[in-house]
């Protein structure tokens, strides 16, 4: 019987599921598969597995709970396996990278940060701070500019508005390092110009907290700054 997999602990991890609603809301309770000193949480893989919001809740409840007795290894929403004896022969086969990583992730927390910078205060800097972006505008405006003035200015804009995002967002990062055990920075989408997960040691979350508000006041009101955690670090695993 198919089950589905929320993460991969050691088999001495306290395992408090009481309470807890498997995916799929069944009446079922949660079990452990274990092989050697590895667990797994599992439950029945549900027939019709999709993103619901109820579903994605329950993901999340459980790798909270045991997230607070320990170091475990989270998978993410919609992990399933053909049968337990498959879970086992996983655990088995990759025993000695598991257990590497679950000593990696004891005492931390995953916190991810999105910056966005507003696109008008961006444009009105650049336009203050670079004369050439200032002196094309100016041509344009004032209706006498070359043939290719507005093409230039946009390729000038283009370079200035990555260059600058590049340059804060390393900033950001560099700042924020010293506090984290590890850090992932992955593709932002939309508006944001930085995305990037930290692992965050207990001992050190006061610091990378007080640090990230820090950078949020000096940077200003310009860029949103938006940290979330602390989560299961799904970015380490």
């Amino acid at each position: 019987m198919a089950v589905y997999v929320y993460s991969i602990t050691s088999k001495d991890h306290p395992m408090r599921l009481d309470g807890l609603k498997p995916v799929g809301g069944s009446d079922e309770a949660l079990r452990t598969v274990t092989s050697g000193e590895l667990s797994a949480v599992v439950s029945e893989a549900p027939e019709d597995l999709r993103p619901r919001r109820r579903d994605v809740l329950a993901h999340q409840e459980v790798q909270e709970r045991l997230m607070a007795d320990g170091a475990v290894l989270p998978l993410r929403f919609g992990f399933t396996s053909p049968d337990e004896e498959t879970v086992r022969g996983v655990l088995d086969e990759r025993a000695v990278e598991y257990r590497e990583q679950l000593k990696n992730l004891a005492g931390c927390a995953e916190y991810h940060l999105k910056v966005s910078w507003d696109e008008d205060s961006l444009l009105l800097r650049i336009l203050e701070e670079n004369d050439e972006v200032r002196r094309l505008n100016d041509e344009i405006r004032g209706g006498s500019p070359s043939p290719d003035a507005p093409i230039v200015l946009g390729e000038l804009i283009a370079h200035e508005v990555q260059a600058r995002q590049q340059a804060l967002g390393a900033g950001i990062v560099e700042a924020l390092r010293p506090f984290a055990r590890d850090d992932v920075v992955s593709a932002p989408a939309g508006q944001d110009f930085l995305s990037v997960s930290f692992l965050v040691d207990d001992g050190k979350e006061e610091m990378f907290l007080a640090t990230q508000l820090s950078l949020a006041n000096q940077v200003g009101e310009e860029c949103d700054f938006r940290l979330v955690g602390p989560l299961p670090p799904y970015s380490f695993v």
